[in-house]
């Protein structure tokens, strides 16, 4: 709840602070949906509340409505007085309302930049080299012409800082091979590793398919990783690096799921996220945070999807209109809500039905 709270919140500061900016009205700002359990209003008259349903939450803007034609647009506008009319989101310049609506999911990849950044500098990231200590006999790396003491410098042209991205880079590989550069005998070398997809654990006892490919490494500094604080501009750098490398790799997965060749099973809804929370928030603060900020970096993204009732929706939307001159028709409108409807419940319908499989109850 804690976690589900502080990212709505920010997606929807993002929304408010811009729409604020712009001099639009902004009757409503609510942390879930539903019943409101308790509220305020502020000078502006924008009541402030939090719902019984805590799945998400949402700003309503003064005159608020679909405008599907001029007409009815024209209709709306003639009910309010001038000083109403300069209040109206649809009376808004077209980027106006574009940065409004954008400005929600940039919001959630703020606050995970805000987040490394801060994990960065006082905490440390971790810069232990990742040195291969053991390589399986007739293992995919074995087989592959990886050595020991290898020095792993890229997977997949991701440049390899630490030995803890090492797992992160084979795991969310795409690739059915995976390209491997290391430093041996002071020569980069290149290696084709084909991993073993296994059925294993994850750090925190979950059951996930794994892909192997038989390696093992160690710190080479005393048996210890190496943590250095970061200055701001290094800790601002490799945070906006890490919210790139998640939304990428996020998106290829996406992708390659739709088209059948990647493991459906991975992805969840909120059941799974409130499980892994729990669970991660049992090793401490900063655990909590970073997974706070992959989920702030997996909401500003699925948001900016071009499906009407998120933020992407809106914002094809506002690229029709750009494009033809003036809004789509109803008719148009209505057809692509409703293709959206059934996109979001399919999705919403697939991810929990993973989560119960998870729990056991499948």
């Amino acid at each position: 709840l804690v976690l589900i709270t502080v990212v709505v919140f920010i997606h929807e500061y993002g929304h408010y602070y811009f729409a604020k900016r712009y001099g639009v009205g902004v009757t409503d700002f609510s942390i879930g949906f539903g019943r409101e359990i308790f509220g305020w209003n502020d000078k502006s008259g924008t009541r402030w509340k939090v719902c019984w349903i805590p799945l998400g939450g949402y700003v309503k803007f003064f005159g608020d409505r679909n405008v599907f034609s001029q007409s009815e647009q024209q209709e709306t506008i003639n009910k309010y007085s001038d000083e109403e009319k300069s209040k109206l989101f649809i009376l808004k310049p077209l980027y106006q309302r574009s940065l409004i609506v954008a400005a929600g999911p940039i919001a959630n990849f703020v606050l995970a930049i805000v987040i490394f950044s801060m994990i960065n500098m006082f905490v440390g990231k971790d810069l232990t080299p990742a040195i291969i200590d053991e390589v399986q006999i007739d293992s995919p790396a074995y087989i592959a012409g990886i050595k020991k003491n290898d020095k792993i410098v890229t997977i997949d042209n991701n440049e390899v800082l630490s030995i803890l991205e090492v797992s992160t880079f084979i795991g969310t590989s795409t690739r059915e091979v995976i390209e491997f550069t290391v430093l041996r005998n002071d020569q980069l070398v290149t290696l084709y590793v084909k991993p073993n997809l296994v059925q294993g654990k994850d750090s925190l006892g979950n059951s996930v398919k794994k892909r192997m490919i038989g390696i093992r490494l160690s710190p080479p500094f005393n048996k210890e990783f190496k943590k250095q604080p970061l200055g701001p501009s290094k800790a601002i750098y490799y945070s906006i690096k890490e919210v790139w490398f998640v939304s990428v790799t996020s998106l290829k997965y996406l992708g390659n799921m739709l088209v059948g060749s990647a493991d459906s099973s991975q992805l969840g809804g909120p059941i799974r996220i409130a499980k892994i929370t729990g669970q991660v928030a049992e090793y401490g603060v900063v655990p909590f945070l970073s997974i706070t900020a992959y989920i702030s970096i997996s909401l500003g993204l699925i948001n900016l999807f071009p499906i009407p009732m998120l933020d992407g929706g809106h914002l094809m939307f506002y690229f029709f209109e750009k494009v033809l001159g003036r809004p789509l028709n109803q008719k148009t409108q209505e057809g692509f809500f409703r293709i959206g409807l059934f996109l979001l419940f399919s999705l919403m319908f697939f991810a929990t039905y993973n989560d119960l499989k998870d729990l056991g109850l499948f």
